[in-house]
């Protein structure tokens, strides 16, 4: 015999996740020029930065992988493959978060085994542009560093 449940009862319509206040009256529209489609994409950042905590760690260490560079005076194109790698590293957790966004507004509040494939293998990609990037750097890094200290 199946039992009837109200509508309004918490299991039955858990409630919508929250999400931070932003403005986003104007997110449908398609931009009309440039400037407009260049205040989407650092709204897409700012938002990142704000939520996500990786984000956060992947912008502090490549400011001070790419500082360091800078510090010991790389050539330009090590300076430029450095910075490469980590904006490629922060391209790939900007890729992760809107993926993650999209299935998380698909499956809602259930659980489905696709959706986990994708969300994982989105966290994937960014873990193996971390470790490229991580590699880059020693590369590129150590041995001036080894030089620096050990004279």
């Amino acid at each position: 015999m199946a039992t009837y449940r109200d509508p309004s009862d918490s299991v039955a319509n858990p409630p919508e996740p929250t999400l931070p206040s932003l403005d986003r009256s104007l997110s449908w529209q398609v931009a009309t020029n440039l400037l407009v489609s260049f205040q989407y994409a650092w709204q897409g950042v700012a938002y990142a930065f704000r939520t996500q905590r990786n984000f956060r760690i992947h912008v502090v260490i490549g400011v001070l992988a790419v500082s360091l560079a800078v510090w010991l005076r790389l050539s330009a194109v090590e300076i430029a493959v450095i910075s490469l790698t980590c904006g490629l590293v922060m391209t790939m957790e900007l890729i992760n978060t809107a993926l993650e966004s999209v299935v998380d507004l698909t499956v809602q509040q259930s659980y489905h085994e696709l959706a986990k494939i994708a969300k994982d293998c989105a966290a994937a990609a960014v873990l193996i542009s971390a470790l490229i990037s991580v590699s880059v750097a020693v590369c590129l890094l150590l041995p001036p560093l080894w030089q620096l200290f050990y004279r």
